[in-house]
Parts: structure tokens; sequence; C-alpha cells
């Protein structure tokens, strides 16, 4: 087994930032650092003490290949350039983390597989949940039959964003960038993309699959100027007849931390990232009780020495590729058909907080909150601000 792993990390700014941080201050000396990519590196926090390491930095990936070779790649960059990139670093010969989602063009999943097969590097997606011990050991039991079968799984996430969050870049909020490619980068795409995955992650029929959606009904809403949503409620039905449910925004005024509940035959898995425990409890229907460690409790970033192990063991196993990916990448695009003119929010609903410089919707907190105990889309309980999309089968 070669201790040895080269590194380059494609995107320093932003959620690379945290990558190169972790690189840095990397105390295993047989990880190297052998280059990074990005076309403002002066940007980042950390450029000075890439200079003062020697640490080689190029404009373009194409510009590093040419030079140097690595053994792994880390892609931290805008959705619609996944694709081409995590492409090109197998082609040379790199394993690759792409961070999420694997990308907003359902037609990219193919080549992205295919390169991957032709290869024989891994592509590993970075939906961190799904790297994390404890998820991995909920799996596990999900997939041995612990809890019977799966009935109806759940999902909210309420987080605030500042008007800031949507001028951090110039693809924030938008459908497609100058030359046509699809960003559709939105509170389901980006951050709260965690969740949904997580659910349809915790159907799959192995522990490196996902359940592929069969039909989705969304409810798509914004009070930001963008051209996606920054809110949604989802009602999706499993090709294996699970049903989820998915509520996310970040319109609102308090901040909600992700929780779930997962039914099955014969128990319930709670978690709630809003309690003092932020722990995963299964509790079957005879009062016997399992608690996992919740998920927010390991770094968000395991699924990099994950990565780093599998290179070291030339184990191609990863938990989270394509095949556990691609249902995200699906399960958007349909909510989009479901949605194709999001819905504005009505104006007496909104309120302005100027000392944030965010919008946020009356009672949304409250509203979401009952569509969650109550298993429905704002629709079923005729909120005023409600309208429901169309529901939209998805076909392989």
């Amino acid at each position: 087994m070669d201790e040895n792993v080269s590194v380059v990390l494609v995107g320093i700014n932003g959620y690379g930032s945290l990558y190169l941080q972790e690189l840095l201050s990397n105390t295993d000396e047989n990880v190297h650092l052998s280059g990074v990519v990005d076309i403002y590196p002066e940007s980042s926090d950390y450029y000075q003490e890439i200079l003062a390491r020697e640490v080689p930095v190029f404009q373009s990936i194409e510009a590093f290949y040419d030079e140097l070779k690595a053994d792994f790649a880390i892609i931290s960059t805008p959705i619609h350039l996944h694709r081409e990139q995590a492409c090109f670093c197998m082609n040379q010969g790199s394993h690759v983390l792409c961070e999420k989602p694997m990308t907003a063009n359902p037609a990219d999943l193919s080549p992205m597989i295919n390169t991957r097969d032709n290869t024989g590097k891994f592509l590993a997606i970075g939906f961190n949940w799904s790297f994390v011990p404890s998820i991995l050991e909920l799996k596990t039991d999900i997939l041995n039959g612990k809890f019977g079968k799966p009935i109806r799984f759940k999902s909210m996430a309420l987080w605030p964003r500042d008007l800031a969050y949507y001028h951090r870049s110039s693809w924030a909020g938008k459908k497609y960038d100058d030359n046509g490619a699809m960003i559709f980068d939105s509170v389901a795409n980006n951050a709260t993309a965690h969740f949904l995955h997580n659910l349809l992650y915790l159907t799959g029929d192995t522990i490196d699959t996902s359940g592929q959606p069969d039909t989705v009904t969304a409810e798509l809403y914004r009070v930001n100027n963008i051209e996606t949503f920054d809110t949604c409620a989802v009602q999706l039905k499993t090709k294996k007849d699970v049903d989820i449910y998915f509520y996310a925004s970040h319109a609102v005024k308090e901040n909600k931390d992700p929780c779930f509940q997962l039914e099955f035959e014969n128990a319930t898995i709670t978690y709630d990232g809003n309690k003092t425990a932020h722990n995963i409890v299964a509790i079957w229907n005879d009062g016997t009780e399992k608690v996992y460690e919740g998920p927010e409790k390991y770094s968000h970033l395991t699924k990099l020495p994950v990565c780093i192990d599998a290179i070291r063991k030339q184990d191609n196993q990863i938990p989270c590729g394509p095949e556990a990916a691609s249902a995200q990448v699906k399960s958007i695009q349909a909510m989009h058909e479901s949605v194709p003119d999001v819905n504005l929010f009505p104006q007496s609903f909104i309120h302005y907080e100027a000392s944030e410089r965010r919008y946020w919707i009356k009672n949304l907190v409250e509203d979401l909150g009952h569509c969650y105990i109550n298993w429905s889309l704002p629709s079923d309980v005729n909120f005023e601000w409600s309208i429901r999309g169309r529901s939209i089968k998805i076909n392989e």
C-alpha cells in the first residue's frame, strides 16, 4: 500500500477554502498538496501561505496537468463546471472528489459515469452525511431489514440568508450561465441539497446507491431577486414506493437546523439538529431504542480522509459516488418541471430587515413546520400564498 497521496485542489475560494485550510494544516506528511487551481487565487485568505510554502498555483486545470500530476483531485467550483472538470481530471489519471451537487444537468450523468468506468478512477460526490460513520451504520441497519419496510421519510432545513449570499458570485441563484450551461443554484441544489440527498440515499438498495425518484410534485417560491427559488416544499415518491417530503427555505426569520423522520413498518427514526443531544434515535414499535451519533457531530470534511484512505487501499468503493448522487440531480430537474415559473410570495407576507439586509416571510417557519409535522404540502393546508405544481413522472 502506497502511503503517499498527491492532491490538486481546484477552487480555493468559497467552500474550497475549507479544503485548503484542512490541507495546509494537515499533519499527515504523506499527503502532499501538489498544486492549486483558481482563476482568482489572490482572493484566497491563504494566498500568502500558499506562496510561502511554494505550492504551485495555476489558473486552469489544463495548465496544472501540463506540468504536474496528482493522485487525487478535489473539485470545489461552480455547479456548471463539475462535469467538464471531473471528467478531465479522471482522464488525467486522478481520482476525484467533486463537491455537491454532482451536476445540474441530468444529461451529464452518463458521461461522468462512463469516464469513471473507462479510467478506473473513483468519482466521489461531496454530500457530507453520506461519508460519516453514523449515517453509514444507520443505512447498513436499514439494508439489513432491522426496521422493516420503509414507508415514508421527511426532512426540513430553514436557514436564513441575506442579500450578500445572493451576490456571492455571478452564478448565485441563476438557472444558466452565459453559455447556456445549467446551474439551477437554489436552496435545494446548494446549501440544503445534503438533506434532500440524505432521504434518497437512505432508501437506496445498496450502501453506494440512492432510491430513484419516480414522481415529484413541488411548490417553489422566492422573495429574493433570483431566477430560481429560496423556498420549497416537495412531495416525492421513489420507484420502490417510499414517500418523501422535503422542506427548505432561506426566506425565514429564525434559523431551524436540519431535522428528519423516517417511518418504517417496525420503527420510527428521528433526528433534530435543534435539540441539545443532536442524536439520531430509532424507536421500534415495542419501545426498543437504538441511538446513533448525530451526523453534525462529525467534521464536514470526513469525506476527505475517506477518499484518501480509498486511494491508499486501491479500493474504489466510495459510499457516495454517481449512483448515489444522481437521484438528487433528477429530483431537482423534476422540481423545476413541476413549477417552471417560480412563484413570488405575496407582498403582504414579505418583510425586509434592514439591519440584517435580508428578506423573510411572515409565519413561514410556523407554516412549513406545520406541513412537516403533518406530512403535507402548503397547498394541502390551503395557505394563502400556496400554489401547487404539476406532478412530474420521471422516465428512465
